[in-house]
């Protein structure tokens, strides 16, 4: 049983060792828009590929070895509830943006560690999270109060 268990280890490791650079989920497309945050006066600009249903928001990100440093996912979730994220099988560190219905961070989780299945809580009830790549954040100054302009926040 337990080499069995190894055996199974050892094949998902070299699975996800030879993914290759944007492999994702097959037949799973992602639309793309602008989207800005306005953070102490600064606009920010970044192209989001929307995670705006079941499938989308199960792959996310999965697998991808690197994102532009402009890119990111907007996941929508439709309504306004709380939400739970991880980053199981996810390759590069992000930042999380928890984000109100009219485009307000509620909360910034910096750095989600890849490949953890650890929970990572939005506390209180958003519409979306923005994932951007770890570090964008801190470096943009990134902080709850900030605005996302784009079409889906009222």
């Amino acid at each position: 049983m337990i080499l069995q268990r190894r055996a199974l280890l050892a094949f998902w490791l070299a699975a996800l060792a030879s993914a290759p650079a944007g492999a994702q989920a097959p037949n799973v497309r992602f639309e793309t828009s602008s989207l800005t945050i306005e953070s102490d006066g600064k606009v920010h600009r970044f192209t989001v590929e929307m995670a705006d249903n079941d499938e989308r928001r199960t792959v996310g990100l999965m697998y991808r070895r690197q994102m532009a440093a402009d890119a990111g996912m907007l996941f929508d979730f439709q309504r306004d509830a709380p939400v739970s994220m991880w980053m199981r099988n996810t390759l590069i560190p992000l930042d999380m943006l928890f984000v109100d219905a009219r485009g307000i961070v509620r909360k910034v989780h910096a750095r989600a560690v890849p490949l953890s299945e650890a929970i990572i809580a939005s506390d209180e009830p958003v519409r979306a999270v923005l994932e951007l790549n770890g570090g964008t954040a801190a470096r943009l100054g990134l902080k709850p109060g900030d605005r996302l302009v784009h079409p889906m926040f009222r």
